[in-house]
């Protein structure tokens, strides 16, 4: 089990730079960083400037979409970044949820993430590639032959049969062992499917975590199903309530959501909140004892997921980091 941290745009550069080094010195391996560039600072910034006062760690935004730059940036972004750490990049892909709603835009198609995801990776390799309605093929004379890793945001069936298809990992917003298992047997059987080695094939379980009494920690956290079932009232909305593509118990959890507020995407001062319940709060994230945390990832761990993704911003995000260096990530070392 590997440990990661995530970052809004809210943090300070001092602040960042601070916590990244007490999590790599705790035993943290990735930093991931939202990416959406009207509601938060330019995360890619920030990232190279986190790169230089960590030696290990990996960093990547947690996601980004193939909308929002031209590819060729993109790509050119990724490779600088992995040239500049050594190595050390990923990036997480969706299709673009507060990214490009919040302009009033719609987010990408599979299709488009899918294209991007192959055509994004053979150029950071320094492949010749033709893409959209560029006229003429690109390529990055200066690229060193980095193999990205991309790592796909998933819920629904298309879009976690797209992450099995062409990426290397899956990104789950959401801390519950039974629907990781659920999610992630779906995407490694399209990838089996398609005639892919899905062995090494990673899964990230993405929620906040935090210590003391149920209630202190609920009230801190309840923010983070809110912003989860914005994503399930996409897929319901797909796919119906009663299809059997999705699971009854994310259904049931937003039957009397009412709305989402993306200028308040995943802050606890959305107005959206009054569906939420503790049962579900707890479902979703990762609270209580120290011995509650080890027992949640240790399940979470035998549903198959290889990564546990702090949400690293409900508040004593100090204390949080050295709780798990000192008495959770070696119980998984």
């Amino acid at each position: 089990m590997e440990f990661g941290i995530t970052f809004k745009g809210f943090v300070s550069p001092d602040r960042a730079r601070s916590l990244v080094r007490q999590a790599e010195e705790a035993g943290f391996t990735y930093c991931w960083f939202y990416d959406s560039h009207i509601l938060w600072r330019e995360s890619f910034v920030a990232m190279a400037m986190c790169m230089e006062h960590t030696k290990n760690m990996r960093f990547g935004p947690c996601v980004t979409n193939p909308n929002i730059r031209d590819w060729s940036l993109s790509a050119s972004l990724y490779a600088s970044l992995a040239h500049q750490s050594n190595g050390r990049f990923d990036i997480g892909l969706g299709r673009g949820d507060s990214s490009m709603r919040v302009m009033g835009k719609k987010p990408a198609t599979l299709a488009r993430l899918s294209e991007f995801t192959t055509k994004v990776k053979a150029m950071v390799r320094g492949e010749e590639v033709e893409y959209g309605e560029c006229p003429e093929p690109v390529k990055l004379p200066w690229a060193t032959g980095y193999e990205l890793p991309v790592w796909i945001g998933a819920y629904g069936p298309k879009a976690l049969a797209t992450a099995g298809q062409v990426g290397d990992g899956l990104i789950l917003q959401i801390g519950d062992p039974d629907l990781v298992k659920w999610f992630k047997d779906q995407a490694i059987a399209a990838g089996n499917e398609a005639g892919r080695d899905m062995s090494n094939f990673k899964v990230q379980a993405a929620a906040p975590a935090y210590f003391g009494d149920m209630d202190y920690c609920i009230e801190h956290t309840k923010w983070f199903p809110a912003m989860v079932g914005n994503h399930v009232a996409d897929i319901v909305e797909k796919y119906g309530s009663d299809s059997g593509l999705v699971p009854k118990s994310l259904t049931d959890y937003i039957e009397n959501r009412k709305g989402y507020d993306y200028s308040k995407h995943g802050q606890s001062d959305n107005p959206f909140l009054d569906f939420i319940t503790e049962d579900i709060i707890k479902s979703f994230c990762v609270l209580g004892t120290v011995e509650d945390h080890i027992t949640k990832i240790k399940a979470l761990e035998a549903a198959g997921t290889t990564q546990f993704n702090i949400y690293l911003d409900s508040g004593d995000e100090e204390g949080i980091i050295a709780k798990y260096g000192a008495e959770i990530i070696p119980k998984f070392s």
